[in-house]
Parts: structure tokens; C-alpha cells; sequence
């Protein structure tokens, strides 16, 4: 599993939008399906995780994934605003992320860092797709 920044993402400071995809490395085809679970890791133990309230987002259908081939997911963060540590519209705190933890039923979790920078958010909320081919 790999994360990188989504090229349309709300405007603001932090992550905004993030693809996770998933690389089948077996030799043999898997299927992978539904929206994910996600948390954001912290401290590399489990126990430190902040789970984020996930808002489903599209049609959860099962995705065959060949060997070699890869599937993928949107996640959009509420975004950071301003300049340097930045505020939360909600007047929370930001949160930043240097991994995440994103579960698919019938997959398990698995930890998955940003390929240029750290998770950044507002509020713990995350909307994230169904997996796509």
C-alpha cells in the first residue's frame, strides 16, 4: 500500500486529499472491497491511534485485482487553514499524521505513510470512496 497526494484537493494547508493504492504482490488474484476504516497512527503503537469518523463516499462493490495489478481509494480530509501550524475552521486543534492505519473488510489494516509529507486534518473526520479499480 502506497499514499500520495490527490492532484484536486480543498483548498487549505494540510493534506486535503490523499490516494491510497493497493498493490497485489501474490501470485494468485485477490479481491478487495468496501470503504476502509482509518486511523491516524501515532507513536508507532496501536494504543496511540486516533480513529477518524469516516464518511462513505460512492458504491462499495468487490474489485478483482489481478496479480501485479492495483486498486485504490480517495480519502478527503477536513482541511487545515491558514499559514505555518495552521487552524481548524471548528476552532479544534489540527491534527498531523505521520501514518495512517487503513483497514478494508475481509484485508485487515494495514500502516501506510504520505510518499511527501505527513496526514494533516481537522476535526478526526475523513469521506473516503469505496475501492476502484
Amino acid at each position: 500500500m502506497t499514499a500520495y497526494q490527490a492532484a484536486h484537493r480543498p483548498i487549505g494547508t494540510g493534506t486535503g486529499a490523499a490516494i491510497v493504492r493497493f498493490t497485489n504482490v501474490s501470485a494468485t488474484a485477490c479481491v478487495l472491497r468496501g470503504h476502509p476504516t482509518v486511523a491516524g497512527a501515532a507513536n508507532g503503537s496501536p494504543q496511540h491511534s486516533v480513529p477518524l469518523a469516516v464518511t462513505r463516499k460512492g458504491t462499495a462493490s468487490a474489485v478483482r485485482v489481478a496479480p501485479g495489478g492495483k486498486a485504490w481509494l480517495k480519502l478527503t480530509f477536513v482541511q487545515v487553514q491558514g499559514e505555518g501550524d495552521g487552524y481548524c475552521v471548528s476552532g479544534a486543534t489540527p491534527s498531523v499524521f505521520p501514518t495512517l492505519v487503513v483497514g478494508l473488510p475481509g484485508a485487515g489494516s494495514h500502516q501506510v505513510a504520505l510518499d511527501d509529507g505527513q496526514f494533516a486534518e481537522c476535526d478526526n473526520k475523513v469521506t473516503a470512496t469505496a475501492v476502484l479499480s
